[in-house]
């Protein structure tokens, strides 16, 4: 069995694979304050709950854009597994070659982005992850890791709309009948959700353009994730398809693949 740990501004995701499938996840907030004792009882229930040994993991694979939480996570799964995790970055096998200027600015999400993109399409793709930013990951038909375009999230920017006014309240994240609110709700609604969605497609359609003018031949398929993706893929066609395990399956392939060259 494996273990992979995404720490996220937001959420913690633990979960566990079988060799077939992701069998069991849980998600529990990111708290910077907490302990590693603290998440380790949290981690305990969770294993409990689904009839668990901590020591029967083979493989243990974190990956964290938090780097006060890291070493918390990193010391309490040592302590319960037995094992110490596999930490994602650019310094370990990814299968990847970084052409950007500082490799160890790049995120464990996004290295496990890439590499599921490539995984799944063997080319030239894009992966697009929706969290409380929104990531646009490139990689190139060589399996080059070319760059990133970041976006606030969609529900940042509704909560920044209507923590910054008196009388804005905030919205759900559904597209509108009009484009012309007609009131409050309306209003946010059509210039949010549809000034968002002007953003994702104009990102993608130029990002899918410059990566042509370099030469890399097409068709360029893009894989959306993210927990914010279920609601906003849909919504457009620019998706080829929606994925909530992929930044899951790019820690498993990283964590296997580091097990083989091992």
């Amino acid at each position: 069995m494996l273990l992979a740990v995404d720490i996220g501004n937001t959420n913690i995701v633990f979960a566990v694979h079988d060799e077939d499938s992701w069998h069991h996840h849980w998600r529990v907030q990111t708290v910077k304050e907490k302990m590693p004792d603290e998440y380790g009882l949290l981690f305990n229930a969770f294993l409990q709950e689904a009839g668990l040994d901590a020591k029967k993991f083979d493989h243990v694979v974190l990956g964290s854009v938090v780097p006060p939480v890291t070493w918390k996570l990193e010391r309490m799964l040592q302590k319960q597994t037995g094992r110490a995790p596999l930490l994602i970055s650019h310094q370990i096998e990814t299968g990847l070659t970084f052409c950007v200027k500082n490799p160890a600015e790049v995120g464990a999400d996004l290295i496990a982005d890439a590499v599921a993109a490539y995984a799944r399409f063997g080319g030239a793709c894009i992966s697009v992850d929706f969290g409380t930013a929104t990531t646009f990951v490139s990689v190139s038909d060589r399996a080059e890791f070319l760059g990133v375009a970041i976006a606030p999230g969609a529900n940042l920017m509704a909560a920044s709309l209507a923590g910054g006014t008196s009388q804005l309240p905030q919205i759900a994240l559904e597209l509108p009948e009009s484009t012309i609110g007609t009131d409050t709700m309306s209003a946010l609604s059509a210039g949010i959700m549809l000034g968002y969605m002007g953003l994702v497609e104009h990102l993608i359609t130029h990002i899918r353009a410059e990566m042509m003018q370099r030469g890399i031949p097409g068709p360029i398929p893009v894989v959306a994730t993210g927990g914010l993706g279920q609601f906003i893929a849909p919504m457009t066609a620019c998706f080829d398809v929606y994925d909530p395990w992929h930044t899951l399956n790019g820690m498993r392939l990283i964590a296997l693949r580091n097990t083989v060259s091992g």
